[in-house]
């Protein structure tokens, strides 16, 4: 009781710091200035009504749902679609992929708020992708009767001792799930001890990701605009606790004899962008940009992918891969992604986000996990020189996806089937 007033309270008194956070943000990313009418809880125009919601934190879950959202609108095929997100960069990726969707951020967790956004649309039940708990939308929910799912749950050990410390406060509204969607049976044992309640081991959607027809046209753009050389792609590098993820790479890289390889980093988020291509001239590489959309000349050497959306085009026109967020104590970005793509796959020691995928792709043959940037350049050049190892690592990684294929539609199943017994237990009554 006393966390839950305690955090009620926080709520009062947080909109200016929320404020000022966005300014903050959108002084790097000015899409952040935007649309804040919708995160502060004011009525939205035109809502829908009474459709399927499924809420995306950013770009890596809206990529990772892609599958189960369309695999949900098969079984409900009379339903409108509400998309809520946190970020611009996810909203920008929501757009991309379902643009019949309604597009909106989620409100902040203020009560008033989220009563307002229910209020608003009134959807038939939601779905939380990943891990988003919000006690106070997720016990409004309930407190209206809309079901509630939480889909492709994870948490890691980490994240567990910081929630076992506010379990009075989440417990309750996660005992209210309709059902809870864990993609292994250690992250259901985790959320048990929160106390989440309707819980099953369904798998990882990411797993089900297909790239767009699209991006495979387009790596073939990048393929001939690079010359048809090596390609090494190092995606989703993080800035973290003031460590530059991309700066060690390209440290590292630097001390290497390269030849003609060109490698393409593509910053996880917008701001670093111009940094990132700053220091590489820095290092006095020659560099150039995705956004300047020019054939990339011979001699250039660093290629930086400052786009949104493309990142299945950078892994489709590569030779090798290394998944960022894993260098710094971030806990790794998708693995999944690149190997869904069949390239070898290179990965830092911090992979607490994908706990479970990390070592059953190293045991597979599909991944490699290196210690430093100096380990990664090292490892790179060496697989560049051994095409039968690359040969086997591609063959491995389609074996181990097709292993663990099947998470999105036995979700949306399960789903269907659980929403269909409850309209069949009321039409009794």
């Amino acid at each position: 009781m006393l966390l839950n007033f305690l955090y009620q309270i926080l709520w009062q008194i947080a909109p200016p710091f929320l404020r000022r956070y966005l300014r903050r943000r959108a002084a790097l990313a000015p899409a952040y200035a935007l649309n804040w009418s919708e995160r502060f809880g004011k009525p939205y125009p035109d809502p829908v009504k009474h459709g399927i919601w499924v809420h995306v934190v950013s770009v890596g879950e809206t990529r990772a749902s892609l599958q189960f959202i369309r695999a949900l609108q098969k079984h409900f095929p009379d339903k409108p679609l509400l998309m809520t997100q946190t970020t611009p960069t996810g909203r920008a990726t929501v757009q991309h992929f379902f643009p019949e969707a309604q597009c909106r951020y989620l409100p902040y967790d203020k009560k008033s708020w989220v009563k307002q956004f229910i209020r608003d649309h009134q959807p038939v039940f939601g779905v939380l992708m990943e891990t988003e708990i919000w006690p106070n939308l997720i016990n409004v929910c309930a407190d209206n009767q809309i079901p509630l799912f939480m889909a492709n749950a994870r948490l890691s050990e980490k994240s567990l001792h910081g929630y076992l410390r506010v379990r009075s406060l989440v417990a309750p509204a996660l005992g209210t799930l309709t059902g809870c969607y864990a993609q292994t049976e250690a992250d259901a044992q985790r959320l048990k001890q929160i106390g989440a309640a309707n819980i099953q081991v369904c798998g990882n959607t990411k797993y089900d990701i297909t790239p767009p027809a699209e991006m495979a046209e387009l790596a073939q753009t990048f393929r001939q605009r690079s010359g048809n050389r090596p390609v090494v792609v190092c995606s989703s590098t993080r800035f973290y606790h003031g460590t530059d993820e991309a700066q060690l790479l390209l440290d590292a890289w630097a001390k290497q004899k390269t030849g003609n390889i060109l490698l393409i980093i593509v910053p996880r988020h917008t701001e670093r962008f111009e940094p990132t291509y700053e220091y590489a001239e820095k290092l006095n590489f020659i560099t150039q940009k995705r956004s300047d959309n020019q054939n990339i000349a011979e001699q250039t050497q660093v290629w930086i992918g400052d786009s949104i959306g493309e990142l299945f085009a950078y892994y489709e026109c590569a030779d090798i891969a290394f998944v960022g967020g894993s260098l710094v104590d971030s806990g790794c970005h998708n693995i999944i992604e690149p190997i869904v793509c069949k390239l070898p796959t290179l990965f830092g020691p911090s992979t607490y986000n994908f706990a479970d995928a990390a070592p059953k792709a190293i045991a597979a043959g599909a991944a490699r996990q290196i210690q430093s940037a100096e380990d990664w350049a090292a490892t790179t050049l060496a697989l560049l020189d051994d095409s039968q190892q690359r040969k086997q690592m591609s063959a491995s990684a389609q074996a181990f996806i097709r292993q663990h294929q099947g998470a999105s539609e036995r979700m949306a199943q399960t789903i269907y089937d659980c929403l269909s017994s409850h309209t069949n237990e009321q039409s009794a009554d």
